[in-house]
C-alpha cells in the first residue's frame, strides 16, 4: 500500500513538473515573438520617419521653387 502511494506521488509530481516547463515554453515562445516582432517594428519605423521628413522638405522646396517662378521679377 505505501509503494502505491509513492508512485501516486511521483505521478503527480512529474505531471506537476511537466506543466510547469510546458508553462514555461510558452512564456519564452510569447516572449520571443513580442522580441522579434519589436526588432522588425524598430528599423521600419526609423525608416519611416526618414521617409516623411525628405517627402516634407521635397515638398517644401516644391512650394518655394513655384513661388520663386510665379512671383514678379524686379
Amino acid at each position: 500500500m505505501a509503494n502505491e502511494t509513492n508512485d501516486f506521488s511521483a505521478t503527480v509530481s512529474s505531471f506537476v513538473e511537466t506543466a510547469g516547463k510546458l508553462v514555461q515554453q510558452q512564456f519564452d515562445v510569447v516572449s520571443g515573438g513580442v522580441q522579434a516582432i519589436v526588432q522588425l517594428a524598430e528599423p521600419l519605423a526609423k525608416t519611416a520617419i526618414d521617409l516623411v521628413g525628405s517627402a516634407s522638405n521635397t515638398i517644401g522646396h516644391v512650394f518655394e521653387s513655384a513661388a520663386s517662378a510665379i512671383a514678379p521679377k524686379k
